[in-house]
């Protein structure tokens, strides 16, 4: 990068830090702000706060520690501010719910247990984050976090006690499932940014009843990931009841009918229900050109057996809603669904497009574990880890706006 270039990008790198961190309003927190950004962004392996502070040029490791581990700046205040200014720039079609794992190998990291983490494939010594990101098929960007409270570190549980203390843990910390955390966020940045264009998530989320009904309160759209093992009634299926006698009460309405599993669904449509969609161009060139993603889907409308009692009265009939399966030629039987409870008008390659989305959240974890150091906080407080994501974010956040931008000279 020539001189210019890289004035150009201090100064673009200044104004951001500005605008994201002004409520950062103590002497020196914004320049430590833009110090730590700079660390994050600059190469090395490690981007805990001691190899970062060798490699700039003027903050002491002892100032970066303090800033991001003890000064008392509000996390949530900086995000705030990053999902406005990223949902100006990137426009989202979509809203995510995703969660990833920070590997440990001690017991003092805050919220570390063993548990199971995709990261790693399998139970381990990790904590875990649950995130809300901003994503469209170019650019996404997470604005929200969480930190999950496995049981061990519930303040009911006595022995967790002194362990939150040292960690600085806040009481109403408590242990709740992610889907839940996700909620949480979902209306905090609704509170920030307006309503969501539409809620993706994989089955981690979408596999709880309980999740899509409270987005279907909340009257937001949502394409998320299920297991196969969840039941359903064909969208004509309705309720009946006997015959009335003449003498008490008239018996409810009912569904009289078992409802079968999503997979015995789609296994019953067959092979010749399925459809060819492309649904994006991908980054592949072939003859000089981007070739198309494409795969096999079947499309179903299916009432499924919610949370709620399929049988009971009060709640009326179960919604229909969209089942969307992949089913590679190559495969015996479905391979991935997704509920959704988009209109019955919504076009099929919308329903895809949409159902694989999470691609380029799943994309950008790597790059911000890679090479932005999300996993390397070495801290172990609650503070210290809310501050260290919020970080990375604005370090993402950043880097897409200088991608996303045309007048950002391409390097060398």
């Amino acid at each position: 990068m020539d001189a210019v270039a890289a004035q150009r990008l201090a100064g673009d790198l200044e104004d951001f830090v500005g605008d994201v961190f002004a409520s950062l309003t103590r002497a020196g927190w914004q320049d430590r702000a833009g110090h730590y950004l700079r660390g994050l962004m600059l190469d090395g392996r490690r981007k805990s706060i001691q190899p970062m502070a060798a490699r700039l040029a003027g903050p002491h490791e002892q100032a970066l520690n303090h800033f991001v581990t003890n000064s008392p700046w509000d996390a949530a205040t900086v995000r705030r501010r990053l999902a406005v200014r990223m949902s100006e720039a990137i426009e989202p079609a979509a809203w995510s719910l995703d969660d990833t794992g920070w590997l440990k190998c001690g017991t003092a990291s805050v919220c570390v247990a063993r548990q199971y983490t995709g990261t790693a494939g399998k139970v381990t010594n990790c904590q875990i984050g649950v995130s809300l990101n901003l994503v469209t098929d170019t650019a996404s960007c997470p604005v929200d976090w969480r930190l999950f409270v496995p049981e061990s570190w519930d303040p009911a549980v006595p022995e967790a006690g002194e362990r939150r203390r040292k960690a600085g843990m806040p009481d109403d910390a408590e242990h709740r499932e992610k889907w839940r955390l996700g909620l949480e966020m979902i209306d905090e940045v609704t509170g920030w940014n307006g309503q969501p264009p539409l809620i993706v998530a994989d089955a981690g989320y979408g596999d709880a009843a309980e999740f899509r009904q409270e987005l279907d309160n909340r009257n937001l759209t949502y394409v998320v990931g299920v297991n196969n093992a969840h039941t359903a009634l064909t969208a004509d299926t309705q309720r009946t009841a006997p015959p009335y006698k003449g003498a008490g009460r008239r018996p409810p309405l009912i569904y009289r009918q078992a409802a079968p599993s999503l997979k015995t669904h789609v296994l019953t449509a067959g092979r010749e229900a399925v459809r060819q969609i492309s649904w994006r161009t991908g980054s592949r060139r072939r003859n000089g050109q981007n070739r198309p993603m494409r795969g096999h889907f079947v499309f179903l409308r299916l009432r499924p057996a919610s949370w709620v009692h399929r049988r009971a009265v009060d709640f009326g009939d179960l919604p229909v809603r969209w089942l969307i399966a992949e089913w590679p030629p190559s495969e015996p039987e479905p391979t991935r669904y997704w509920l959704s409870n988009l209109p019955a008008t919504t076009p099929k390659r919308r329903l895809v497009r949409l159902a694989k989305l999470r691609w380029r959240i799943e994309h950008d974890y790597r790059e911000i574990k890679t090479g932005l150091g999300l996993d390397h906080y070495e801290g172990r407080t609650w503070q210290g880890w809310h501050h260290h994501t919020t970080l990375v974010s604005a370090a993402h956040a950043f880097l897409t706006l200088q991608r996303l931008d045309p007048k950002t000279p391409a390097p060398e």
